[in-house]
């Protein structure tokens, strides 16, 4: 996520977290009370395309066919507005019974206590780790929407006409991305570039955890030092020396693009990273097979590469619902019914539930069936489960990438850098 990205996001966590605060104080919710009749009416709010919105609409006339005294009424719109919309519906004291949520505030909004502890959502088909990333502090706040992993894109057409091969994806090392990837560079046409940004919060959590750290820990802390994210910032230093990716005011401006628009999919780079789910916008807007890989491990060991799973999205509720076992009842239904599985298929990455990852295999396109697979290739190469971020974690995360953009335009040193992201950093994680 680029730098104006993150301080856009490290604003939006601030006003939710303001506003969560207010709950706190207060009495009453914005849920309807059940009508004479019995029924009760749940609001679900969620963010996405065009496409999504009416794949979850049928969703929820899935639900109500079986469910016929619970009605759900949605409220959706894009990423944009999304958190600031909600902030100010729990400020008000009004937010929706269902909130499709994102790793990003999950920790915010439970920790001040606007969500509701999901006791009654079977989560048994579940790996452990997949359900364990909706836990604040031993208590399940989210349940897991789809299952993403780190990958690395390849574009196979990009790469034969430079005249490059790809390393065995399960041995290939940090070093021999990089020499890759300007080989990229160095043989292709003017304009095409052998790697997008390699900068991100989650390839520098992969690079630490690698290294026997962590961005975050259990406890809300930072698992590394200064000297950690010096030697990433060293490597992001090769990286922009060996010109494996663009120059900094190129990868910016990429940052900011739309997904459809971005390197990897207009034929401009031959590597990107990014999460698995993201497989098939890709390869429709770029018009070219693309391939998926492991991104590179320490020792050139797949198994010791620390790969973790991540939620793309998930399902939270408010705590302020009138009706929690409705809500719940929701919740279960989106996450272990194999009807909806069917019609949700990988829109929201891979099923967490195995019975209904197995059930809609056969039903994804041929992108979203490989991702499907290579989520469970690496199942034997996870790492511990990554934790929950922490309050503050936002505005932290975009001060890494910004002093890492400072050094792509070599405008500081690597140690320079690190040295002023990790007090900035350490600000705002309190």
């Amino acid at each position: 996520m680029s730098p104006r990205a993150r301080r856009k996001l490290a604003a939006k966590v601030a006003a939710a977290a303001a506003a969560v605060a207010i709950t706190l104080t207060g009495c009453g919710g914005g849920s309807q009370q059940a009508s004479s009749d019995g029924t009760v009416t749940l609001r679900f709010s969620w963010w996405g395309s065009d496409v999504r919105h009416k794949m979850t609409q049928k969703l929820i006339d899935a639900f109500e066919a079986e469910n016929p005294t619970i009605k759900v009424k949605g409220e959706y719109g894009d990423w944009s507005g999304y958190w600031d919309k909600l902030a100010t519906q729990v400020a008000s004291q009004d937010a929706p019974d269902i909130i499709q949520m994102d790793a990003a505030y999950l920790g915010e909004y439970a920790e001040r206590g606007a969500l509701l502890e999901l006791k009654d959502v079977d989560l048994g088909k579940f790996d452990p780790a997949v359900a364990d990333a909706g836990k604040v502090e031993g208590k399940q706040y989210a349940v897991t929407a789809g299952v993403n992993a780190q990958v690395v894109l390849a574009n196979p057409s990009l790469l034969t006409a430079s005249g490059v091969t790809l390393p065995d994806d399960k041995t290939w090392t940090w070093d021999e991305y990089n020499k890759t990837a300007a080989s990229i560079t160095e043989g292709s046409k003017s304009g095409v570039y052998g790697s997008g940004a390699v900068s991100g919060d989650a390839p520098m959590n992969l690079w630490f955890r690698q290294h026997g750290k962590s961005l975050f820990t259990s406890d809300g802390k930072f698992g590394f030092d200064e000297g950690d994210l010096t030697g990433w910032y060293e490597y992001q230093a090769e990286l922009r020396d060996s010109k494996a990716v663009p120059p900094a005011s190129v990868m910016t401006e990429d940052a900011t693009a739309s997904v459809d628009q971005q390197g990897l999919a207009t034929n401009r780079f031959g590597l990107a990273w990014y999460w698995s789910n993201q497989l098939s916008a890709l390869t429709k807007a770029s018009g070219q097979p693309l391939e998926i890989h492991r991104p590179p491990s320490t020792d050139g060991n797949a198994a010791s590469a620390k790969q973790f799973y991540k939620s793309s999205q998930f399902w939270s509720a408010s705590s302020r619902t009138k009706h929690p076992a409705e809500v719940q009842k929701f919740i279960d239904f989106l996450a272990n019914n194999v009807e909806a599985g069917e019609i949700a298929l990988a829109d929201r990455g891979i099923p967490g539930n195995s019975e209904v990852r197995a059930a809609v295999l056969p039903k994804l396109t041929p992108e979203d069936a490989a991702t499907a697979k290579f989520i469970d290739e690496i199942s034997s190469e996870l790492g511990d489960s990554v934790p929950v971020p922490p309050a503050g974690s936002s505005s932290a995360v975009e001060a890494f990438g910004r002093y890492g953009v400072e050094v792509h335009f070599n405008r500081m040193s690597p140690a320079e850098a690190a040295k002023k992201a990790m007090d900035e950093a350490k600000s705002a994680l309190g």
